[in-house]
């Protein structure tokens, strides 16, 4: 097939000038490189981690839109502390997108390449939100004759992250999990995973209707932050799972400190496990998103033996391995209309995701809602 000269790219700068600008920029048609291919984008999500090359650090509230189509605009101003924040970025157009897939319709000449011409493909290679988007063919993920774009789309982050978050438990040596945010398409994932590998999971949500959500899929251990029982909730589920592992989305508050203090009450119910330092065993909350961007506090009261960290998934699948990347990815492929299915709250055109009033939908971050670009729908 022949493709266009051109094709549209959302990017987002930050001006010297204090404001963020978002826009569809029409960019030249790449000719593939030997072991390269050209990506017909035909779905990627937005997820948490997009909004952060996004917005960054801008004023979302006050965000304008203007023109219309290709024409679309999206302007916020920056606060000073988030221009400082931002000084690395200032002046750069930035391509947004991690995740998405399509149709391969171009490629170079290596075998690798050629094996891709005409597949529908899972990419994670950053800046999908794009009609097209070249990129190496070792980047491309085969889906079956099964599957379409849309289930194809969120391939990558979050049922990756589900699956190395257990990962991450068997190499630390922990038994069960605790998870926050956890009726978000992520969570349910993660439901679904350790009910098939046994693994108890203790979930942390913000409200009753999300405990309903993971309540109808078979969830255990289910404790509603918003509950005036919430604390012993959340002890008398780590006591009965033993978990003494964290992932926390929100990131900010003292959510990570109240998950600590939970497990130390916890081990203080095993008789010998304690000690004037508190419990021996490591108890570790790692914090993975930023859906409370308030500064993390801890109110230490829970021993010696505890940590608080930074987790991001490419991180951890580089220190991983590609062997062990690869068993992840055949798993999601295998179980892409199962364990992995993403649900939509919403499918949208380039255009339209940088309108207003759609913008404020997805920005807020509600649990359980997902919006879908669709980069080939009319404008």
């Amino acid at each position: 097939m022949s493709l266009p000269e051109t094709y549209l790219q959302m990017l987002s700068t930050v001006t010297e000038a204090g404001e963020l600008r978002m826009e569809l920029k029409e960019q030249p048609m790449p000719t593939p490189k030997p072991d390269q291919v050209i990506v017909r984008v035909e779905a990627t999500p937005i997820n948490p981690s997009d909004q952060g090359v996004m917005f960054g650090w801008s004023s979302m509230g006050k965000a304008k839109g203007s023109g219309s189509g290709a024409e679309a605009v999206l302007t916020a101003p920056v606060p000073p502390v988030g221009m400082k924040t931002m000084k690395a970025r200032i002046g750069q157009s930035l391509p947004v997108g991690n995740e998405g897939a399509g149709f391969v319709v171009a490629a170079g000449d290596s075998p690798a390449a050629q094996a891709l011409m005409g597949k529908l493909v899972a990419v994670m290679g950053g800046g999908m939100y794009a009609q097209y988007r070249c990129l190496p063919a070792m980047m491309c993920m085969p889906l079956l004759e099964e599957h379409t774009a849309k289930d194809g789309a969120s391939c990558f982050v979050n049922p990756l992250t589900a699956l190395c978050f257990l990962e991450t438990m068997r190499a630390e040596g922990h038994k069960a999990i605790v998870h926050t945010a956890a009726a978000s398409n992520l969570g349910q994932m993660l439901n679904h995973i350790c009910q098939a590998d046994g693994v108890d999971l203790v979930n942390i949500v913000r409200r009753p209707e999300q405990a309903e959500i993971l309540e109808k899929i078979g969830a255990k251990y289910i404790c509603d932050s918003s509950s005036d029982s919430f604390a012993a909730d959340l002890t008398d589920a780590i006591h009965a799972t033993g978990a003494t592992l964290a992932f926390d989305a929100t990131g900010g508050g003292d959510l990570a400190s109240k998950i600590l203090s939970a497990m130390e009450a916890a081990a203080a119910r095993t008789p010998g496990a304690y000690s004037i330092y508190g419990s021996i065993h490591h108890k570790q909350v790692y914090l993975y998103g930023g859906l409370d961007v308030s500064p993390t506090t801890l109110n230490r009261g829970y021993g010696m033996a505890w940590g608080v960290g930074g987790w991001l998934l490419p991180n951890f699948l580089a220190k991983a391995g590609q062997e062990v990347a690869a068993r992840l990815r055949a798993r999601v492929v295998a179980e892409l209309k199962t364990t992995f299915a993403s649900h939509y709250t919403d499918e949208i055109s380039l255009s339209q995701a940088l309108q207003p009033e759609i913008v404020a939908r997805y920005y807020a971050k509600t649990t359980g809602e997902k919006f879908l670009v669709c980069p080939q729908m009319d404008l």
